[in-house]
């Protein structure tokens, strides 16, 4: 199964893009950050991850503002002219 939730602040946003077929696309950066356990021991975590969003989703989040924080849930992908996967957003939620 492919599912990623993320609790994550929107760090920055492209501007608004359009697929060849016309859908709406948005290319954004995500930032968490939190602590967790890992092998008993509290651990500080900090990641930046580039997402993705199309249709209504990418232009519900074009009206989200720069720093604002939300639960993210969708599935991670690597494009096919890239190295490094980016996170499909499918929902998300205060």
């Amino acid at each position: 199964m492919n599912q990623l939730v993320l609790s994550a602040r929107i760090a920055q946003a492209g501007a608004m893009r359009y697929t060849p077929a016309g859908l709406p696309a948005l290319d954004f950066s995500l930032e968490h950050e939190s602590e967790v356990t890992e092998a008993g021991q509290p651990r500080q975590v900090k990641v930046a991850i580039r997402a993705v969003a199309f249709g209504s989703m990418a232009e519900t989040l074009g009206k989200q503002s720069i720093g604002s924080n939300w639960q993210f849930t969708g599935f991670l992908a690597t494009p096919r002219n890239g190295k490094h996967p980016v996170f499909h957003i499918q929902s998300f939620q205060a």
